[in-house]
């Protein structure tokens, strides 16, 4: 796959992403909207472009195409071992997930890193473009810890796309404002992160905002103790974001940028 094809794709899903939830939480809204719409999303999408440039600028090798060079040079546990590629992607895939799960995690626990992740958590309220409002020094970080996964699996580069594919879409369907039937988020939950699920992630009690995980696959926080079904003050009541930094300044890009280095009323 060369560079052109994974751009695309990853620009072609994200889009289509973009488009499919943002219109279903249009049409069936979980929550009331309180902020301008425009406000939170010039900021929200603007930095997740503006992380975008900075990785290309920053990194000389994209996720895909480190994949790529592993794959060439024999590097990691797949290239040494013969396993159907069908298996390796599988594993490969379920690998990463965990690994984004275990990393948020710790992004919660460690206060240096907390100061960073925070920044996703200040956004008040909960819809598409919070899946993408991420501090660019959180994402290099990220990006990072990718790469050295995907050198020690000797993850196949189609491994490796399919999964970037699943985060970016999985991350806006499971920040949509989205009211799903219970019945269906009950099934739905077994396999995936839920809008419901995710939204009690972003709770105002410190209890719930350290639950729930997860962005793509459930099954690491019921393993892990880390589930909590529904929110105390009921998804129509609960406040989203944190204690501070609730301003409507704070969706400004600058805002969101310098926020890590200031403590907020």
């Amino acid at each position: 796959m060369t560079a052109f094809d994974e751009a695309f794709w990853r620009l072609a899903s994200f889009a289509a992403a973009l488009a499919a939830f943002g219109l279903a939480e249009s049409l069936w809204p979980r929550r009331h909207r309180r902020l301008p719409r425009v406000l939170r999303w010039s900021g929200n999408f603007g930095i997740a472009a503006i992380n975008v440039l900075l990785l290309r600028l920053i990194l000389p090798v994209s996720i895909v195409g480190f994949a790529l060079l592993a794959q060439q040079r024999g590097w990691g546990l797949f290239n040494l071992v013969g396993l159907p590629v069908w298996m390796e992607i599988v594993l490969c895939v379920v690998a990463l997930d965990f690994v984004v799960w275990a990393q948020h995690a710790i992004f919660h626990r460690v206060p240096a890193l907390w100061r960073l992740h925070r920044m996703h958590h200040a956004d008040t309220e909960f819809d598409i473009s919070t899946g993408v409002r991420f501090h660019p020094v959180e994402i290099f970080l990220s990006a990072l810890i990718k790469l050295a996964v995907v050198a020690l699996l000797g993850a196949p580069p189609i491994a490796v796309i399919i999964f970037e594919i699943l985060l970016n879409a999985t991350a806006m369907f499971n920040h949509a404002n989205l009211a799903l039937p219970q019945g269906l988020d009950r099934i739905l939950r077994l396999f995936v992160v839920t809008p419901d699920m995710h939204r009690v992630h972003h709770s105002i009690h410190a209890d719930e905002h350290n639950a729930n995980f997860g962005f793509n696959l459930p099954w690491w926080d019921y393993l892990f103790h880390t589930y909590c079904a529904q929110p105390r003050d009921s998804h129509e009541g609960m406040v989203i974001g944190l204690g501070r930094f609730r301003a409507p300044k704070e969706a400004l890009i600058d805002k969101m940028i310098t926020q890590p280095f200031r403590n907020g009323p």
